[in-house]
């Protein structure tokens, strides 16, 4: 069973090391989560990339986000013999029948486009296929996951945002991401976001790091009707590893993560949207961590529970990597440019 992971935020612990000037390192090889060494370790066909920014952190979110966009660039150059660059579909085989593992270059935070149009598109040129619209802040497109507190207040992430969604601006983004072919993705959208983008994409699109709110109620976990609206669309979301999106955090417990906690949200959501909706989004080097998933290479030991847990292998499969291929196979037919 091939792993593909729909999220991890790599590059921007990569581009954040090297921004900060401290000892580089680099994509073969490094201290976090993801590797290429440790995505073999872990039988990987494809892994996405995203190039994340916190826009309360950022002077320059378009001169960041391409800078970020360049040192992924220069990180495939360097390892061009082990990974490529997937453009289209039909490089994911490319890619595999070379013997290399695939990476699909993705945005995570649409604020970093300043509202023009163009900037997506030039996204696009760079080879993002999917775009994360929304982090934790407004931004100009559409409202996060949770409701934003009045001034000096401090946001309960148990209270989701349902009246304000996405913003004239942001109907126009989610149009052009069609018309180009970049999956438009609601993780991190807010509840009004989600149904907005519902009505209006035509194809499938993705919750690329989002679990299930009847399991734990944490706002970035997608409803049970939100899970079913995604898998009608044909849509897919990928299973996070952080551990307060998987338990509800006890005052004074240690929420450390466990593979169980993992399978209960991958049962729950199939049995609400069907075996079609599942994937994996790993939230790899973008969260603490995992105790008993603490890098790429655990994936065997997640896929293995799931089977242990009563799915089938050909279920098992699906959720490891054959529904995201599903959904790129579909999303990525037509393409503008």
């Amino acid at each position: 069973m091939k792993i593909a992971d729909m999220h991890c935020d790599t590059i921007a612990r990569l581009w954040e090391i090297e921004k900060e000037r401290k000892d580089a390192e680099e994509l073969l090889e490094n201290t976090g989560h993801v590797s290429l060494r440790r995505m073999k370790q872990g039988n990987y066909l494809l892994q996405n990339f995203a190039l994340f920014l916190s826009l309360k952190q950022s002077e320059d979110p378009w001169k960041d986000v391409l800078s970020m966009a360049d040192l992924f660039d220069r990180e495939i150059e360097k390892n061009k013999d082990e990974i490529g660059r997937v453009f289209c579909y039909e490089d994911i085989g490319k890619n595999r029948e070379a013997g290399k593992l695939s990476a699909v270059l993705t945005v995570e935070e649409g604020g970093v486009c300043k509202g023009s149009l163009e900037n997506l598109r030039e996204l696009y040129r760079r080879g993002v296929r999917m775009m994360t619209l929304s982090w934790n802040y407004p931004n100009g497109l559409c409202f996060p996951n949770v409701k934003m507190p009045e001034d000096g207040e401090k946001a309960d992430f148990t209270v989701p945002e349902t009246e304000k969604g996405l913003t004239e601006t942001g109907f126009a983004f989610v149009e052009e991401m069609q018309h180009l072919g970049m999956i438009v993705d609601v993780s991190h959208l807010s509840d009004a976001g989600f149904w907005d983008v519902c009505k209006t994409v035509k194809g499938p699109f993705v919750a690329s790091h989002s679990n299930a709110r009847a399991c734990c109620r944490h706002v970035r976990n997608m409803t049970d009707e939100m899970i079913r609206a995604l898998a009608e669309k044909g849509g897919v979301m990928g299973l996070n590893f952080c551990a307060d999106f998987l338990k509800e955090e006890q005052p004074g417990v240690e929420n450390p993560g466990t593979i169980a906690d993992v399978v209960r949200h991958a049962n729950h959501i199939i049995g609400v949207g069907g075996v079609e909706c599942l994937g994996l989004g790993s939230d790899f080097d973008g969260i603490p961590g995992h105790k008993e998933l603490p890098g790429a290479e655990a994936m065997p030991l997640l896929l293995e529970a799931l089977h242990d847990s009563g799915l089938n292998y050909d279920t098992v499969d699906k959720i490891a990597g054959e529904n995201v291929l599903r959904l790129y196979r579909e999303a990525w037919k037509n393409t503008a440019i």
